[in-house]
């Protein structure tokens, strides 16, 4: 979704349970305070999810302004958790015009968000939105820095793309399935004390069959600070702070559903 926001609640209709939808224009405070009111917590992922979709300056504008907007109209209802999808975009790699590469594998938190991109820069200002809010008011942000979103429809295109490093190497071959995604949002909203703060979140494993070692030999040869051995396949996207602050841990592998 671009700028519109969908409340699904559960309310009882004949004894059953049926999930509601309300649709909102995120772009209007006043819209935002009506589908939040009420609210416990909110999860928020409307946006223009990517580069290249509009303009650069339409991209900025609504997920910046948007995301502001749940804060505020959060904020100002007295719900105290919120969690806000960042993206790996964010470290400037995917959406480059320059080449550029990680700086260390895997890329942790620390990492420096170097984008050049509006989308980029617009997960980057929405961090610092989240911060200043927790600042000011005390509410809970995490913010994630979501990989490459898989649903299980995509698995079956793997086997296109699993031995060819040149393929995916923009998003360091990182992938996350939408079930973990969902838990990660649940425990971010379930976990106390967390303040404001971002977490990657992605698979344990590259989406390739080949080794994370020779997949950063054949296409970031430059690459010589390896903060962990790379043995095997292991993601070049640390998630450890988001498993161990949230308790959280991914349970769907690629290989479980694709035949390599």
């Amino acid at each position: 979704m671009k700028r519109f926001l969908t409340r699904d609640r559960f309310i009882k209709i004949r004894g059953f349970l049926v999930c509601q939808t309300i649709i909102a224009d995120l772009n209007n405070l006043g819209e935002v305070y009506g589908v939040l009111a009420g609210a416990d917590a909110v999860v928020h992922l409307a946006a223009i999810p990517a580069a290249n979709i509009k303009t650069s300056e339409v991209t900025f504008q609504n997920n910046v302004v948007s995301t502001y907007n749940i804060l505020e109209a959060a904020a100002g209802l007295g719900i105290r958790k919120a969690v806000i999808a960042s993206s790996e975009s964010s470290y400037g790699i995917c959406f480059a015009v320059n080449p550029l590469g990680p700086q260390y594998v895997p890329m942790d938190e620390d990492h420096p968000q170097l984008p050049e991109d509006s989308y980029g820069l617009s997960k980057v200002v929405n961090e610092q939105t989240a911060e200043m809010f927790q600042r000011r008011t005390g509410i809970q942000v995490v913010s994630l820095r979501i990989g490459n979103v898989i649903d299980p429809s995509t698995y079956e295109r793997f086997p296109s793309f699993i031995h060819d490093p040149e393929q995916r190497d923009r998003i360091l071959w990182s992938y996350i399935d939408t079930r973990d995604v969902a838990s990660a949002c649940q425990l971010a909203i379930e976990t106390d004390g967390l303040g404001a703060v971002a977490l990657n979140i992605c698979a344990d494993e590259t989406s390739m069959a080949v080794p994370s070692r020779e997949l950063m030999a054949a296409r970031y040869p430059e690459v010589t600070d390896f903060r962990q051995p790379l043995e095997g396949h292991e993601s070049l996207l640390s998630n450890a702070k988001a498993k161990k602050l949230l308790n959280w841990q991914p349970k769907h592998l690629w290989r479980d559903y694709v035949n390599e």
